[in-house]
């Protein structure tokens, strides 16, 4: 994902944040593991940690993770996504 989409994702979700708070926290938390990942891979590679490499791979495809599981929740019925169309 883009920063662009990110942004416009979290634009989208603070004009609906009364209707929407819940996600809002949901993609604070998503943005929060993302950041958290590519602050810690330089810390990871620098100090020799192999073991937390993963963890920030893992980080730092989180909102492209959440994104796709999103889409395909919403496409199958069982969850309604409204900001889809911010991307």
């Amino acid at each position: 994902m883009t920063l662009s989409q990110l942004a416009s994702i979290k634009r989208w979700l603070l004009l609906h944040s009364a209707a929407h708070g819940v996600e809002l926290f949901a993609w604070n938390l998503v943005l929060t593991s993302w950041l958290m990942g590519w602050v810690g891979l330089p810390g990871t590679l620098l100090s020799g940690e192999w073991t937390a490499l993963p963890l920030c791979f893992a980080a730092s495809i989180s909102p492209r993770c959440y994104v796709q599981v999103r889409r395909r929740l919403h496409r199958s019925g069982r969850l309604r996504c409204d900001w889809l169309t911010a991307i």
